[in-house]
């Protein structure tokens, strides 16, 4: 069983993967860390309090974390995608849990100093929390088992500027920071997350099929798939799922191990993970990068413990 820490901006997608880990054998949910992202920290927080709740497990800790990027403003729309609540627009009553006293970076760096080499950090949204935590203690940098991210785009066109991917971009900075640490990544971007396409005939399924959790997740996919559609895109991409499936199963996914550097100066560029193909800058690989998935068996994983779990 991985012991995991699920930094996460809810926003549907971040809901769909929560519920997803919850419902694994193979994963074990120490805490949720929230950030800015999809939406401000005051609503991905309370959004992170609800899935706990819903997922049954109370108990498992929300902390509060950054409410803007390292060094700049935050100016992500990610509410367009997700709605103004991160949750399609669809109103949920308050849930009843109350944040962690501590704020992500020290919750981060407490459970890693008490679990040392046991702890999974996956970041699903902006990177600060993480950067902040490897700031605040370095550290933990050499305790962390893995960090598995869902951000970036290696091989494929950007889906925030013709480059950058969302959460990379929210943030340069910090995945810099990341990618640079020192621990082992693993990048789970656009090149795996834009292969597997949950259709609208395949979430109907899951609704008709399942039962409470099913039923909150094609109610809140409404907005997030009306979105894809108007795009061009037969349903919706499979983001931060992917990331946990990738824990659930590594061998759903074929990978690269490169050096991987982020972007933060350049106008245009800002946010792109560059990823040296050739090894022409000499130097050694920094992140193993996800660029095939077997998406049929994702999923019919996906769906089986969703359906299993209501």
């Amino acid at each position: 069983m991985k012991r995991i820490i699920i930094d996460t901006d809810p926003g549907v997608d971040d809901s769909m993967a929560i519920l997803l880990a919850f419902n694994s054998p193979e994963l074990k949910i120490e805490g949720l860390t929230t950030i800015f992202g999809n939406t401000g920290t005051t609503i991905t927080t309370q959004n992170a309090l609800r899935l706990v709740e819903l997922a049954g497990h109370p108990e498992v800790p929300v902390a509060r974390g950054a409410e803007k990027p390292l060094l700049r403003p935050f100016t992500g729309e990610g509410w367009r995608v997700h709605g103004r609540n991160g949750l399609g627009e669809v109103e949920f009553p308050a849930p009843q849990g109350q944040p962690d006293p501590r704020r992500a970076a020290q919750f981060i760096v407490d459970t890693v100093m008490a679990n040392p080499g046991e702890i999974t950090l996956v970041p699903v949204g902006p990177l600060t929390n993480i950067a902040l935590a490897a700031m605040l203690e370095p550290r933990i940098v050499g305790l962390v088992k893995e960090v598995v991210l869902m951000g970036g785009a290696a091989g494929v066109p950007g889906n925030v500027s013709a480059v950058a991917e969302a959460n990379v971009h929210n943030d340069p900075e910090a995945a810099s920071i990341v990618f640079h640490a020192g621990w082992p990544v693993t990048m789970v971007g656009l090149d795996v997350t834009q292969q597997t396409i949950m259709s609208p005939a395949y979430l109907d399924a899951l609704k008709q099929d399942g039962g409470q959790l099913t039923s909150f997740i094609r109610a809140i996919v409404q907005h997030y798939l009306q979105f894809h559609l108007d795009q061009g895109v037969p349903g919706i991409y499979v983001n931060d799922s992917s990331a946990i499936a990738y824990l659930i199963d590594p061998t759903l996914f074929t990978t690269r191990h490169l050096f991987v550097d982020v972007e933060y100066q350049s106008r245009y560029h800002v946010g792109q993970t560059v990823a040296d193909w050739r090894g022409r800058r000499g130097q050694a690989p920094n992140c193993h990068v996800c660029l095939g998935v077997d998406s049929e068996r994702f999923l019919a994983i996906y769906r089986q413990r969703l359906i299993g779990a209501s």
